[in-house]
């Protein structure tokens, strides 16, 4: 703090006390530095920049009240070491005559001389111009500079002080120093001095507490909060001091201080007290109206505000508003919002005042905000009004349907809906009540509301409700596995699409992005991989933006199934590695993600990394909380990887348990039946019975797809068709559609025909192409199932080297179990309990810990008991190598 001695300049005789106002006494009061609470918290930031109104003739403190200014001059001029001049400016002061005489006063209570030719004015009304000029030239003869702080100086309502106060101070040179504490800005021509760099000021942003310095205010209050409750206080009083300081006077009084800080009602307390008297009671009745309307919005415009108000002129009320520091904060381009707590309490204010006006006011902006385009803010506006049909028809008629779809859960419009009541009417509300429902849980439900739209949207309706009619149709088409559905939504769709304004329809890209990941996803169903990847590709193409993003990377899920369907190992996995690292912005995983985790199980089981393969199906293991239906394509994606784990794991039974999908579809899937079929026929070839293996693979429609061809070809291998086989491997071999996935699997069913029929010279030539289209995928698995005999043959030197590093020796059994150079199996020490038989016979069945405690009826707790029970009894440490080991034991 910087600290400036006493010093007399004129060594004359003691000079009288001007006069006074004539016929009044000087009331005292006004000339005293106001003393500082107890509580009183001393700021450097802010004294240190006080401290610069020593070097400058102008300093302004401008704040609104109750922001603490006074006080933090008060503190300032009392630490100083020197004397200063204090004066509270009152609004009785109405002649300039009355204003001079009390600044004379202040001067001369303070010990700064004057000379005998400056006295007070004779006139309260009026002040002489000579009298200034003395003024002037008295202050500008000193060495060092009187220092005069004029308090509240907006109320100063002399019409022709502030010009008269200008002309002293510009006189005075660097014998003055002028401290105005305001909660407006002076009318003294401020730019001269900025451009000068003459003048100090300190804002109300600058007066705001930090969360800091509310910390140690509180303390200083006795109450000692973490800083996240310290924090909030702070946002929301928005740092300003008043409002902390009534929040810590009246948290004293509570026995839980945080959790009333947290929760106080800002309308029914001390706080209210003080804004209602100080900032709305001081405006006109015209001006109060105006505050109490625009309480219910967050932010506003005069044109907004003028609907609310039913009044003109607004604009210059709130300008003058906001340069009263009347707790209305200019965000600039002519739009303005309240203090968040001065909002809350008017709000409170309003509704007892005038009951029932805050829906229609709400109903008002609404209309306002929408019809200007700024439809989130109507939808909430309308939400709040309570007037669901308009708030629904907004929505709708945007084509912003798609943020109820793609949205998280946490979306603000997902959240807003939830609230809509059942009494709302209308097409446009049945559609956003399928949309939540086709969503969420209940499809049933989703396809009625569904069905009650329609019956409300003729072809009068506008187009973007019908356009919205049908993203549902397509959404309700994939869940439902109807690919025709799918197909006459995406016609009308496009129909649609060119009765919609360009620029709507480029404000919502989500729209188009769901509508084709949909029939995408109905045509993967369909097995019309080459059409369904058309349009998945095309969602890769639209803007991607917050809405857009999810769609993509449900898309990308898709097209890693396909590939993965298709043989092309590598591609499924970079695809499926991109989608399920897609999170909504909550961190939840997007809708694609599940999908993406089970394509990407699926290539693990063919690289046998059975183990990595059994954690991704256990974090898709199916939907979580405010998850959407199950969608066929997904859920038959899970029983295809689930089927492949077991049979790697060696229970053909258990896979063709699970291989059928769980969701009923209108329409089969060729590649989903099968993949059905073939695990059917692995299981009745693992029980003895190979002409029903064969017989189950009979019948399968389109067994020239590639995506299942060579898999049909091995299992009729297996069960003793090989010329079948042969000659359906034979053919995939000449096909630039498949993937390695696929080949791999056909060239194997070809060497091993010329291995059982004695041709190792063809096998080998066969296994090395087989091993040169495998290792870059490392697709190990095909080669584990092949057989002892092809087994055996990898071992000859040149197709050792072809396989060295990356597919495991005759030694290693399929699943991951012993590899050369490791210790044989840690017998079983202690026999099994008939419960942790049970717990065991669940675990081979991929059940869950969660799963089997509700299977046996017993808690998660006494489940891993049994586990780690079962595990040193079989000497491991994993599931999958439980079920391994107990599987080698005879135990399963």
């Amino acid at each position: 703090m910087i600290s400036v001695a006493v010093q007399d300049e004129y060594p004359r005789r003691p000079v009288a006390a001007p006069a006074g106002p004539p016929a009044e006494p000087f009331l005292r009061t006004r000339f005293a530095v106001p003393a500082r609470p107890p509580t009183f918290l001393r700021r450097p930031r802010l004294a240190g920049h006080l401290d610069q109104a020593l070097d400058r003739p102008l300093t302004i403190v401008d704040g609104a009240a109750g922001a603490g200014k006074t006080l933090l001059v008060a503190d300032w001029a009392a630490g100083l070491g020197q004397p200063v001049a204090w004066l509270t400016v009152e609004a009785a002061d109405q002649g300039s005559g009355r204003f001079w005489a009390y600044v004379l006063h202040a001067l001369h209570e303070t010990g700064t001389p004057l000379p005998a030719g400056v006295t007070g004015p004779g006139d309260a009304a009026r002040v002489d111009h000579r009298l200034l000029t003395r003024i002037a030239d008295a202050l500008n003869r000193r060495e060092r500079p009187a220092i005069l702080v004029l308090d509240d100086f907006d109320r100063l309502a002399a019409p022709d002080a502030a010009e008269q106060l200008e002309f002293v101070l510009h006189h005075a040179g660097d014998g003055l120093r002028l401290v105005l504490v305001t909660r407006s800005e002076p009318l003294l021509p401020l730019h001269r001095y900025r451009s000068a760099g003459a003048v100090t000021e300190i804002r109300n942003a600058e007066l705001a507490f930090t969360t800091e310095e509310a910390a140690e205010l509180l303390a200083r209050h006795g109450l000692r909060l973490p800083t996240e409750a310290v924090r909030g206080l702070v946002e929301r009083t928005g740092g300003w001091a008043a409002g902390l300081r009534l929040c810590a006077l009246a948290a004293q009084q509570s026995a839980d201080p945080e959790t009333y800080l947290k929760e106080f009602e800002a309308g029914h307390s001390m706080i209210a007290e003080f804004l209602l008297a100080e900032v709305l009671k001081a405006q006109p009745a015209e001006t109060q109206d105006l505050l109490l309307r625009v309480s219910v919005l967050d932010c506003f415009c005069p044109e907004l505000a003028e609907a609310l108000a039913d009044c003109g002129g607004v604009g210059a009320r709130l300008a003058e508003l906001h340069g009263q520091n009347a707790f209305v904060e200019d965000l600039g381009h002519s739009w303005y919002r309240l203090h968040p707590l001065f909002a809350e309490i008017l709000r409170v204010h309003l509704r007892a005042r005038s009951p029932g006006l805050e829906p229609e006011l709400h109903l008002r902006a609404a209309r306002w905000l929408r019809d200007s385009g700024a439809i989130p803010e109507a939808l909430a506006h309308g939400a709040a009004a309570g007037d669901w049909e308009f708030t629904a028809g907004a929505l709708v008629d945007d084509l912003a349907l798609g943020r109820l779809i793609a949205g998280p859960p946490a979306d603000d419009v997902t959240e807003l809906f939830s609230r809509m009541d059942s009494a709302a009417t209308g097409a446009a509300a049945d559609l956003v009540r399928a949309a939540r429902e086709l969503s969420g849980p209940d499809l049933g439900l989703g396809l009625a509301h569904l069905g009650h739209a329609e019956e409300h949207l003729p072809d009068g309706t506008s187009a973007a409700r019908r356009l919205s009619g049908a993203l549902l149709e397509a959404l309700a088409a994939r869940l439902t596995g109807a690919p025709g559905r799918a197909e006459q939504a995406m016609s009308a769709a496009l129909r649609l699409r060119r009765e919609v304004p360009a620029q709507l329809l480029a404000k919502h890209p989500e729209l188009t992005a769901l509508l084709l990941c949909h029939v995408g996803s109905a045509r993967v169903w369909a097995g019309r991989f080459d059409d369904a990847r058309a349009v998945l590709t095309e969602v890769l193409a639209t803007p991607c933006d917050t809405a857009s993003a999810l769609p993509r990377e449900d898309a990308l899920a898709h097209l890693a199934l396909i590939d993965y369907l298709g043989g092309w190992i590598g591609r499924a996995e970079s695809q499926a590695l991109a989608a399920a690292a897609a999170r909504y912005p909550g961190g939840e995983h997007a809708p694609g993600a599940g999908l993406a985790q089970l394509v990407l199980a699926a290539v693990a089981v063919d690289r046998d990394e059975l183990e990595r393969a059994r954690s991704l199906l256990d974090e898709a293991a199916g939907p979580g909380p405010g998850s959407g239906p199950p969608d066929p394509v997904t859920e038959a994606a899970r029983a295809l990887a689930t089927a492949r784990l077991l049979l790697a794991l060696g229970d053909p039974r258990a896979a063709a348990t699970v291989a059928g999908p769980a969701v009923p579809a209108l329409t089969p899937s060729p590649w989903a039946e099968a993949h059905t079929a073939l695990a059917a026929s692995a299981a009745h070839l693992a029980e003895g019975r190979p002409e029903t293996a064969a017989k189950a693979l009979d019948d399968l429609p389109c067994q020239d797809e590639p995506g299942y061809a060579a898999e049909l070809a091995w299992a009729r291998f297996a069960a003793g068709r090989q010329e079948e086989a042969i000659a359906a491997a034979e053919q995939l071999g000449t096909t630039d559609r498949a993937g390695p996935g696929v080949t791999v699997r056909a060239t194997l069913v070809r060497a091993r025909a010329a291995a059982e029929a004695g041709d190792t010279g063809a096998a080998g030539k066969l296994l090395a192409r087989a091993l040169l289209d495998a290792r870059r995928d490392q697709l190990r698995r095909p080669f584990l199932d092949a057989g002892p005999r092809i087994r055996r043959l990898l071992e000859a030197p040149p197709l050792h080297g072809l396989a060295a590093g990356w597919l495991p020796g005759d030694g290693c059994a399929p699943g991951g179990g012993r590899g050369a150079g490791e210790e044989p199996p840690v017998p079983v020490v202690e026999e099994l309990s008939a419960r942790e038989r049970e717990v065991l016979t669940r675990l081979a069945q991929l059940m869950s810990t969660q799963e089997i405690a509700a299977d046996l009826y017993v808690s998660v707790n006494t489940v891993k008991t049994h586990l780690k029970s079962v595990y040193r009894k079989l000497g491991v440490g994993r599931r999958g190598d439980a079920v391994r080991r107990a599987r080698d034991r005879g135990l399963l």
